[in-house]
């Protein structure tokens, strides 16, 4: 039996009979549907909704049959979170898209059935996405120290712009006057750092993205590096206090602290369906080539 595993934080109102639809669709193809307890519990309070053989889990890793696939509702940011749910297990994910942009989140809600279809079939691929990991001595982020898309170093909250010493396999590369500092995945290369000048980087590329936030001086452009390297960022600035995030996880931190920043060991596993390639999502979620004079 195939079995899958649903998550979501919201029920957005509007894609209440999708998400139902999907879950239903599931069932009637002889899957086991495995729902997150939070999101289960806002399903229950749909009027019709029907409970019969879900089965709860509150991790990816515990107390259920592994599944086949987790299916992420919502947007990117939903995404984001469900690669901590799965915290290095071996299953791929597919993104529901029920938010905005959705660069991770692919699947539009009025496609469920394809791709479903698709993946029940096996006409699917896997594609593999590397993780940045963040290591301090002060362990911030405890087993929970890696991110998809960008570790972001910033000033903390209205304090001025602060300077990041920067290292490379312990070579000195940069002081950094600015707001913050972006170290990207490819992933992440259309995420934070593609709003402050980065570029995109194709997603296999085996790159580092370091993107500054507001720099003092003009002449400081975004730096690519293979994804061997080690970075390491020093910072300093008037207030004892500066801001560090994994994705959507933020944690002040004192501004003595050294962080070291390199490739995680593990990786996240994304299902790309026919005809869903990087490109292609490119120039739809970016609006290329509408211009009818192209």
């Amino acid at each position: 039996m195939k079995r899958v595993a649903i998550f979501g934080k919201e029920l957005n109102p509007q894609y209440v009979k999708e998400v139902l639809f999907l879950i239903d669709y599931l069932r009637d193809n002889q899957v086991e549907v495995q729902i997150h307890k939070k999101y289960l519990g806002k399903l229950k309070e749909v009027p019709g909704f029907n409970a019969d053989n879900i089965i709860p889990f509150a991790s990816a890793r515990k107390k259920v049959a592994k599944p086949d696939l987790l299916i992420s509702i919502g947007g990117d940011g939903t995404f984001l979170d469900s690669t901590l749910l799965l915290n290095g297990a071996d299953i791929p994910i597919m993104g529901l898209n029920t938010g905005r942009l959705g660069f991770l989140a692919r699947v539009g809600s009025e496609d469920i059935k394809k791709y479903l279809d698709y993946w029940l079939t096996g006409e699917f691929t896997i594609e593999e996405r590397a993780l940045l990991e963040v290591c301090t001595e002060q362990e911030l982020f405890g087993k929970k120290n890696f991110a998809l898309n960008e570790v972001t170093v910033h000033k903390n909250d209205n304090a001025s712009m602060i300077v990041i010493h920067t290292y490379v396999n312990n070579e000195f590369l940069n002081s950094y006057w600015a707001d913050g500092l972006i170290i990207s995945t490819p992933t992440g290369s259309t995420a934070y750092s593609l709003s402050v000048g980065g570029p995109i980087v194709e997603p296999g590329s085996r790159n580092f993205i370091i993107s500054p936030v507001a720099p003092h001086n003009l002449n400081v452009r975004p730096v690519i590096l293979s994804d061997d390297a080690e970075i390491t960022l020093k910072i300093e600035g008037r207030s004892a206090k500066s801001l560090v995030s994994l994705d959507s996880r933020v944690q002040r931190i004192d501004s003595s602290i050294e962080i070291k920043i390199r490739k995680a060991s593990k990786i996240v596993k994304l299902i790309q369906f026919p005809n869903q390639t990087f490109f292609k999502t490119l120039r739809h979620k970016l609006n290329w080539g509408i211009d009818k004079r192209n």
